[in-house]
């Protein structure tokens, strides 16, 4: 990005850019059954990584959705999550032309266009949502441009990369009056409801203590003896590391990896942990734990490239006593919940239960239910078009990941934290209460 392009402010680039995008093919309304273009809702992806392989297909499930722009400051390139994937603005531009021709019945489709910097998507005026499917720390600057832009947001777990992130984000949404649908898709499950309305409707009689696990790390750090790679090719790395700080390039810094660098991401903690802790945060009511400690985390080497916890441990307690232990474990993602009467667990899409009836009981029509989303993306189609929050909006994806924040902390600094969860506030600790928050470089800004 060079220094002209950093410099232009949001609003000025997107006054300045509407007039002269030029508005795409419009697919004929028959294709989409009875979806007219009127009743259809156009759709820019910003990010055409790893993730964008999953989140793709699942948009073209949907007659009333087109995917018309593609947006990656990576032109093309192997190496993402592994080397078999070829990913960036333009093979994924031409996996969805390639898509709407087959659709359509065409020799060719040129409907989906790509560019590099995403303020292009947020300047057409024919884009209505976009699906935010960038590393973590540009959730927070990209939601709100886009949400002053007038776009409504998909935005990819975790939803933040700081807690001050996500009360930034929230309320760019809400000043906007825009949809944002956190992007973690546990929440439409009907397993991982039917598991939380259990313990929301008493069946484990009093709660006692809940767990909830975390993927180990799935890749190897380079090392502390880490030496810089040349930039890519057709790769605006400054442009990558946005609002973060400046840094060398390697390979294991940005792609799939980016994850494990405090920088850019929390680790598995906020990864595979924002699952596993909206499952504990939607069994409990969505109340954030007012205190947390260090229970034997483990870190990478000082000067290694990854500075993520490489095994995640911390205990957090709510205000009615419930502890909480996160920590990584074999079985991936998911949570337990102890009570009086017997115990719960999610884990491996499966529920186990003590008494094993417990996890076949029926909640009554009369019991606490929770919102019912059968399908995360149609639900945030849905939503976009009713104008109602859909079953992850921004202030729930906020506390789960402000949850992880917080655990994140406290294992960094090895120490009891304590949380004022009305305020958002770290109590009576300094230092950790300046870790809510991260200065943003350059021009970025919320």
């Amino acid at each position: 990005m060079n220094n002209k392009t950093a410099v232009t402010s949001r609003r000025d680039f997107i006054r300045n850019t509407a007039a002269a995008i030029a508005a795409p093919l419009i697919v004929p309304s028959s294709v989409f059954g009875r979806n007219a273009p009127s009743n259809r809702i156009n759709l820019g992806i910003i990010g055409c990584g790893n993730q964008s392989t999953v989140d793709l297909p699942e948009w073209f499930k949907n007659d009333d959705c087109q995917v018309v722009a593609v947006c990656d400051v990576n032109r093309a390139g192997r190496g993402y999550k592994d080397e078999k994937q070829f990913l960036g603005r333009e093979p994924q531009r031409d996996f969805v032309n390639q898509f709407y021709a087959k659709k359509t019945g065409r020799d060719s489709y040129t409907g989906c266009d790509a560019c590099a910097d995403f303020r292009e998507v947020l300047a057409r005026q024919d884009v209505d949502a976009v699906a935010i499917i960038t590393p973590d720390h540009w959730h927070a600057v990209m939601t709100n441009m886009a949400a002053e832009a007038g776009k409504d947001i998909y935005c990819q777990k975790p939803l933040s990369l700081t807690v001050r992130d996500g009360q930034e984000m929230i309320k760019a949404v809400r000043k906007h009056r825009r949809v944002l649908q956190t992007g973690s898709q546990w929440r439409s499950n009907a397993m991982t409801r039917h598991a939380c309305e259990l313990v929301r409707n008493g069946r484990l009689g009093k709660l006692q203590r809940i767990e909830s696990f975390v993927a180990p790390n799935n890749f190897t750090s380079p090392g502390p003896g880490w030496q810089p790679m040349p930039v890519p090719d057709g790769f605006d790395y400054d442009f990558w590391l946005g609002p973060a700080p400046k840094a060398p390039y390697h390979h294991d810094r940005c792609f799939y990896r980016f994850r494990f660098v405090m920088d850019y991401s929390g680790g598995q903690t906020t990864n595979f942990g924002h699952h596993s802790n909206g499952i504990v945060q939607w069994a409990t009511g969505d109340v954030v734990p007012v205190e947390y400690e260090d229970a034997g985390s483990e870190w990478p080497a000082k000067g290694d490239l990854f500075t993520t916890p490489t095994k995640v441990a911390f205990r957090a307690r709510y205000a009615n006593g419930v502890e909480l232990y996160c920590h990584t474990d074999k079985r991936g993602s998911g949570a337990r919940f102890e009570g009086s009467d017997g115990w719960l667990e999610f884990a491996s899409r499966k529920i186990e239960s003590h008494p094993a009836s417990l996890k076949d009981s029926v909640i009554g029509a009369n019991e606490q239910r929770l919102y019912v989303s059968e399908n995360h993306y149609r639900n945030f189609l849905d939503c976009v078009k009713s104008r109602k929050d859909g079953v992850e909006p921004v202030e729930i994806g906020h506390r789960t990941s402000m949850l992880c924040h917080l655990g994140n902390i406290a294992m960094q600094l090895k120490r009891t934290i304590k949380f004022d969860s009305k305020l958002e506030q770290i109590v009576g600790d300094d230092e950790a209460a300046r870790m809510l928050s991260r200065p943003l470089r350059g021009p970025w800004k919320y």
